[in-house]
């Protein structure tokens, strides 16, 4: 019976590898068209503003950077991480 286990065990190691392995790919190829349309937005002169950033900016110069990093992760979908760092960046 332990062997069972055992194999079930690997298995299902091996499939959320497999699943991770995946989603890493994907984020890896997202960010890479995100980064070559930044690039046109530059070349072309244009800049891509989220819709409602002017709130974020509002509350950072308020000092709310905690609501401010709260709503730049809602509006852009960002980590944790780069929320914090880009409020920091407009503060």
């Amino acid at each position: 019976m332990e062997i069972a286990g055992l194999f079930f065990f690997v298995v299902g190691i091996t499939a959320v590898w497999s699943i991770q392995s995946r989603i890493s790919q994907a984020d890896r190829r997202a960010a890479r068209v995100e980064r070559k349309l930044d690039l046109i937005l530059d070349h072309l002169g244009l800049s891509a503003q989220e819709p409602r950033m002017d709130e974020v900016v509002a509350l950072v110069r308020q000092g709310k950077q905690i609501p401010a990093i709260k709503l730049y992760r809602e509006i852009t979908g960002a980590g944790l991480k780069e929320a914090k760092e880009a409020v920091d960046r407009l503060g």
